[in-house]
């Protein structure tokens, strides 16, 4: 149950070629590093640590910042899970690593600028362009805690565990009866019962009850306040002074938010997403890359949607999900040929534009104009029907290019299946 509601709120599924790809959806994800700092502002207790961009910052962090410390934790910095168990291009095993002080600068130079693949990454792997040194802590004891939003209880939920350091489905299949979820009123806000239902679920050692319902409630203001979508930190751990410790953290905030969140959204990393995916953003169009080889252009996103499963039942796989929106200009039209284009597995492309509020002739002066700045070396597929269809026909009639024109979607999905064949 637990890992349905997760899997529910943190992603969403595409089929795509037969297989089922995780798309996440539109939120802003920050470093671990970055998660670290804004939690210690809100007073949530965290490790010790300094985050490197180079080797030299590496040097200078140990001597400031860990002058005595006989050992570090060296944490690659990539949005993505399963760093420890990743491996890096260069041949380096492991994107987390415990070693002696001395010999941390040797390990994060070969960690800095390299490219990490995690089973989350796929293939193509993330750059690692940060560090981030931690101090070892002495764990006694490891818990798994997160705050969700709950369609069903329209609300926060508070998930803990006294199980953690794995991740939440293993723990629902190995310990489904020390998972408990307690639902917070969005408009009281957490209640001190409420955070006691929390600390008791997670059962620490030895850390006291007041300090950890306190540190309970300061995790739900963050939540609250920085309009996230998801808080989880696993492990929550416990250490040997009985002290509460957010050992790694996972933050994601609500991208609908980004105008009364700047000091985050200023934290956006574009080098740890999609190229085209952040090109698409910038010309405000709805963009999600998939492993197709037939582009789609199409202007919203039911029909988007209906033009992706119309090319699967002829046989195709889409590449893409892009809606260009109802009433878009002629330069984003060029721009999404620019990012279709862009996609090395595009072998054809299906515009689809079904024309009320926006306008045949200027999807087809975009199409035309978008040939003279990218250099087209795949066939274009274009069905147009509604507002102003004849000036677009005449217009795309009149370029000189070479199109193929479709009557309906059938014919058009038919027509870009076939083309790819040739």
């Amino acid at each position: 149950m637990v890992r349905g509601l997760l899997k529910q709120l943190t992603f969403r599924s595409l089929s795509v070629a037969g297989k089922w790809q995780q798309q996440q959806l539109r939120r802003l994800n920050i470093h671990e590093y970055q998660g670290a700092e804004l939690m210690s502002k809100y007073g949530v207790n965290v490790p010790k640590g300094v985050a490197a961009g180079s080797v030299d910052e590496v040097k200078k962090a140990i001597q400031d910042v860990f002058p005595k410390e006989s050992e570090l934790v060296v944490k690659s910095q990539v949005l993505a899970g399963g760093r420890g168990l990743g491996t890096f291009k260069n041949g380096l095993k492991g994107g987390v690593h415990i070693v002696p002080t001395n010999q941390a600068e040797d390990i994060a130079g070969k960690m800095l600028g390299q490219i990490l693949v995690t089973k989350q990454t796929g293939p193509q792997g993330k750059i690692v362009s940060k560090v981030y040194l931690c101090q070892k802590l002495s764990l006694v004891n490891e818990m798994y805690f997160s705050i969700i939003l709950d369609r069903k209880s329209a609300g926060p939920l508070i998930i803990a565990c006294a199980k953690g350091g794995t991740s939440i489905e293993d723990l629902a299949e190995k310990f489904p009866d020390q998972i408990i979820k307690v639902p917070i009123d969005v408009f009281t806000g957490i209640t001190d019962e409420d955070a006691a239902k929390v600390v008791d679920g997670l059962a620490p050692k030895g850390a006291d009850r007041n300090s950890s319902i306190d540190q309970v409630k300061k995790l739900y203001k963050l939540f609250s306040e920085t309009d996230c979508t998801l808080l989880e930190i696993n492990p929550l751990a416990e250490t040997a002074d009985n002290q509460l410790v957010a050992a790694d953290a996972k933050l994601n905030f609500d991208d609908n938010a980004a105008y009364r969140q700047k000091e985050i959204f200023a934290l956006r990393d574009p080098s740890q997403e999609d190229p085209r995916e952040v090109a698409a953003a910038k010309a405000n169009l709805n963009y999600i890359g998939l492993d197709g080889e037939i582009g789609c252009m199409v202007n919203g996103a039911g029909l988007a949607m209906a033009t992706m499963d119309i090319i699967k039942l002829h046989g195709g796989t889409p590449a893409n999900f892009l809606d260009v929106g109802g009433n878009a200009s002629e330069n984003q039209v060029v721009e999404a040929f620019k990012i279709l284009t862009s996609d090395e597995k595009v072998k054809a492309i299906l515009v689809n534009i079904f024309g009320g509020i926006m306008k045949c002739d200027v999807i087809a002066s975009g199409i035309v104009n978008a040939a003279k700045q990218v250099k087209l070396e795949v066939p274009v597929v274009v069905r147009l029907e509604g507002t102003n269809v004849d000036q677009g026909k005449t217009i795309l009639k009149e370029s000189g290019m070479a199109l193929i024109t479709a009557e309906d979607l059938d014919d058009a999905a038919d027509k870009a299946v076939k083309a790819l064949k040739k």
